[in-house]
């Protein structure tokens, strides 16, 4: 009976594969799996992703190839690391004439979109409706571009605004066909301005200052030459909103088109009560930078409490219309962030914080609830597992390879470890170019620019990458294997630059 009852769930398995179900990407944008409840943390509590996390697999090793916003996405549409997407830093423009992973789902009969944050510069190939912030976008009342290249000012908070829109167009679809939806939200990025609802929600949880807080980044050079801490690099009236000029005639300015109700909200709590407070302390020194560290997090998870909010509107729409049964769910946030740990806010960097970004997905008859995956994965194999799910064929071209059977509990060959390059510097964070793999119990990094370095850490005995074990006693074989997987991941992903330096033949390196 046993037997039968498991080829029963295999049929099915196959069955619901046949139908071509949905799929609903919700990707996030700089939102930490720390701030997370279903990975267990206990700052704040995300019932509506943890939804998705209970009804289907939550990932704990998905890495990011690049930790930055818009060559995430690059990755996600591409399948390939970011030297050979062309899409290395920020505020570039997307090369359009590559091939895109939607574009395969077209082919097989889906309809696909993208609504809110995209940050790609241009309007890429793939998708038969687009409606999508400008760069950055606005947290209240936002422009939007439309698949036409037309500009939309939309009345509201950019989060509720989002998923408005997103209900939208999955009401006006061809029903007669599968669809492909990316969801982006803006939220939680940089300057973490809340919902009216949520302004203060965290006002009376004091939280615990995070370990590594006061980090002295001994033997590491780039963490020392950084410029990202809430100490130094968090501005009072921009991040903190501590005497914020509402009026300011500057070319950014965020509060430029509140409406009076808008604005009187905000400037009764950022005004009279946060800049009071500021102004009545007198703060300074490590006083100071503790304010700042609370008043990070209050922004910063109140901000996270619309977001979460949103997707639940968005789960109970497809309870409402019959679609969840057939629709594969997942949210991910673009790359994982800093809460403090190190001092910092921001990513960029290969150590833990930054380099994991949170990865929950539903499926359901096919994802068996409560499934945890501990294998490592990469943001390059988002693309091809939406294609193996979907039953759509995977282009060659794609660097990255299908996790599907990690989720459904099928035996598959694991990786050994995930390749890394960040670009960016030395603006915006000052954080060195490096590239690096990480494995199931090692990071291995190199560090190059104006400073050279390499660091090694094993994250199973430091999971914060506080103690750097580069040519320490004992540690010599390990790093000759990390080095030589290295150069075989370099060499296998076609990183011609990184080749150069590892071989120390670029001047880059030197």
């Amino acid at each position: 009976m046993l037997g039968l009852l498991c080829l029963a769930g295999s049929v099915l398995a196959q069955e619901k594969k046949a139908k071509r179900p949905n799929v609903i990407f919700i990707l996030s944008d700089d939102h930490a799996y720390q701030a997370i409840s279903a990975y267990g943390s206990k700052l704040a509590q995300t019932p509506n992703i943890d939804r998705i996390a209970n009804g289907g697999a939550i990932l704990f090793n998905n890495i990011v190839t690049n930790s930055i916003c818009g060559p995430s996405r690059a990755a996600l549409l591409t399948g390939k690391y970011s030297h050979l997407n062309g899409y290395m830093v920020n505020e570039r423009q997307f090369n359009v004439n590559q091939p895109v992973f939607p574009e395969q789902l077209q082919k097989n009969g889906y309809q696909t979109a993208w609504i809110g944050k995209m940050h790609l510069g241009v309007l890429p190939n793939g998708f038969d409706y687009l409606n999508v912030l400008p760069g950055q976008g606005l947290y209240y009342n936002p422009d939007f571009i439309n698949s036409k290249n037309e500009k939309v000012n939309y009345t509201g908070y950019v989060s509720d605004i989002v998923t408005q829109l997103s209900t939208e167009w999955l009401e006006k679809r061809d029903d007669s066909k599968p669809f492909f939806l990316v969801v982006g939200h803006k939220a939680t990025h940089r300057e973490w301005l809340p919902a009216l609802e949520d302004l203060g929600y965290y006002d009376n949880v004091t939280f615990p200052v995070p370990p590594t807080f006061y980090d002295d980044y001994a033997d590491r050079i780039a963490a020392q030459k950084q410029d990202m801490t809430i100490d130094k690099t968090m501005i009072l009236k921009t991040d903190l909103k501590v005497h914020v000029d509402y009026d300011s005639s500057k070319r950014y300015n965020p509060y430029r088109g509140f409406t009076p109700e808008q604005k009187a909200a905000f400037h009764e709590y950022y005004e009279n009560k946060v800049s009071k407070e500021f102004d009545e302390k007198k703060l300074e020194g490590k006083a100071l930078v503790e304010w700042k560290y609370q008043r990070y997090m209050r922004d910063y998870l109140a901000t996270a409490r619309s977001l979460d909010r949103n997707i639940g509107r968005l789960l109970d729409y497809l309870d409402q219309k019959g679609l969840s049964e057939n629709t594969v769910v997942i949210y991910a946030s673009d790359q994982g962030f800093y809460l403090g740990e190190h001092g910092w806010f921001d990513k960029r960097f290969i150590y833990e914080e930054s380099l994991k970004t949170p990865f929950v997905i539903r499926y359901p008859g096919v994802i068996k609830p409560g499934t945890k995956v501990n294998g490592i994965v990469s943001n390059v194999d988002w693309a091809p597992t939406v294609l193996d799910l979907t039953g759509t064929s995977i282009p060659v071209e794609i660097q990255g390879q299908s996790f599907a059977p990690l989720l459904t509990g099928q035996k598959t060959e694991l990786k050994k470890g995930i390749y890394y390059h960040y670009y960016e510097y030395p603006q915006p964070h000052n954080v060195a170019p490096h590239f690096g793999i990480r494995t199931g119990q090692y990071t291995l990094v190199r560090f190059y620019g104006p400073d050279q370095a390499w660091e090694l850490y094993d994250i199973k005995k430091d999971p914060q990458n506080l103690k750097n074990l580069y040519g320490s006693k004992g540690y010599e074989r390990i790093t000759a294997a990390l080095k030589k997987q290295l150069k075989d991941e370099i060499v296998h992903y076609k990183d011609d630059e990184a080749l150069k330096i590892f071989e120390g033949t670029s001047t880059a390196g030197k």
